[in-house]
């Protein structure tokens, strides 16, 4: 059954959005390698106001320590067994932002044209590659049996052989197994010992939401096998190439994750950089990104997603009403209070955010600032009432990392004169 009628208040509010679009929202969208700028009191802000948002995310930055390689390390190995990193790392350097209004740069700070980790925001990624082999008709229907598709023995058993597309999308297949020399329980394991974290009781897929990197990899892995092409490949000349993305982005996968394909050793790719790995992009590609979703796919003239995937894209999930196929929501404004109901972001761990809110035509991009709702509060607040969604009892969020220790300052830019800014990075600086 098609997920958009299954939610049928949300399909009706993002009709109603797309339908109030074309009044007020402009239709321009970035050239490659050039991103037009207009000031921030012309796109609906107060410039003072946004001016002390981009003060705050900076001063909520956390950059230090640098070392990735350390950093993973202190995150995981006193709760994952055997954990090790896998795939390629760099290490952070410092916090960058992007405010997109209308389609143009209203703020910026920071190096938006260095090539980052992005951690879990490859996620979303992965799910438009979803939406794309369904367009295409290389998978048949969102739940259709993984089983149909992969038939190398990972989806064999009664259990795993009752997973669905959508279940994996969700997070709520529960599929049992190794991939790449990691079982699944090893990743955020469950239970009150050791002995218990592989004897876990299976969920029947879904059941239960349970996030795990190991089943987002399989996800991955499932669909190299349904593209039979690399996954970067069809990133770029289905959605990265056509909305015109430098070519310094990179989605790497483990040493260890090489695959046969029809003979072939392909790298099967990441779903985040836990185990390192993942996507490697520059704040203004995320923001490319992030603004073809805010035009549901469209790109100027060109439909390079099917107008409906978003919507389905989006539904809430039942085994989490907060996440949909790979995108976190904002359902009943629980995650950010003051942000509309309708917004959804990708999120990776660090602070890595790409914030999409069709009501009030805004694309935010956060490198290495993990208080999202914080920001998003503050840059809403910058818009004035004539633009921007009224919301309710407006009033700062505490956000998603009440307890950050670190700071890091340094001085924002937000342009007040009409230009367009020319990007000249092309390859990624290990």
């Amino acid at each position: 059954m098609n997920q958009t009628l299954r939610h049928p208040l949300r399909a009706l509010l993002l009709l109603a959005l797309v339908a109030l679009t074309p009044a007020w929202a402009s239709e321009y969208v970035p050239p490659p390698g050039a991103w037009a700028h207009q000031p921030a009191a012309e796109l609906g802000f107060d410039p003072q106001v946004l001016a002390a948002a981009l003060a705050y995310a900076q001063s909520k930055a956390v950059v230090v320590p640098s070392d990735m390689h350390q950093v993973l390390l202190d995150a995981y190995v006193a709760r994952e067994p055997n954990y090790r990193v896998l795939g390629p790392i760099r290490d952070r350097v410092g916090s960058a932002g992007l405010v997109i209004r209308h389609g143009f740069i209203a703020a910026r700070w920071g190096d938006i044209e260095r090539s980052d980790m992005t951690f879990s925001a490859v996620k979303s990624y992965l799910s438009t590659l979803v939406g794309i082999a369904i367009a295409d008709g290389r998978i048949k229907d969102v739940h259709d049996l993984v089983s149909h598709y992969v038939t190398d023995g990972q989806f064999s058993d009664p259990h795993n052989g009752a997973i669905t597309w959508h279940h994996l999308l969700q997070q709520t297949s529960d599929w049992q197994g190794s991939l790449f020399d990691t079982p699944d329980w090893a990743d955020r394991p469950e239970g009150a010992t050791p002995a218990d974290w592989p004897q876990r009781p299976l969920s029947a897929p879904g059941s239960r939401f349970k996030y795990n990197d190991v089943r987002v990899n399989l996800l991955a892995y499932a669909l190299l096998h349904v593209f039979k092409q690399p996954l970067p490949e069809v990133l770029q000349q289905r959605i990265m190439g056509p909305i015109g993305a430098s070519r310094s982005w990179q989605w790497r996968g483990y040493r260890n994750s090489m695959v046969l394909l029809d003979g072939t050793p392909v790298e099967s790719v990441s779903g985040g950089g836990h185990f390192g790995g993942g996507l490697f992009i520059s704040t203004l590609d995320h923001a490319r990104y992030g603004l073809l979703m805010l035009r549901n796919g469209r790109w100027g003239s060109r439909q390079l997603l099917a107008a409906d995937w978003l919507s389905q894209a989006t539904a809430a999930s039942t085994g989490n009403p907060e996440y949909g196929y790979l995108w976190w929501l904002n359902t009943h404004r629980k995650a950010i209070p003051t942000a509309p109901e309708s917004a959804f972001w990708a999120a990776g761990f660090g602070g890595h955010y790409v914030y999409v809110d069709p009501a009030n035509d805004l694309v935010l991009v956060l490198r290495w600032v993990p208080d999202l709702a914080g920001v998003v509060t503050r840059v809403l607040s910058a818009l004035s009432a004539q633009s921007a969604t009224p919301i309710a009892g407006m009033k700062p969020a505490n956000g998603y990392s009440a307890n950050n220790p670190h700071k890091w300052h340094s001085g924002s830019d937000t342009p007040e004169t009409h230009e367009t800014v020319h990007f000249q990075r092309t390859a990624l600086n290990q």
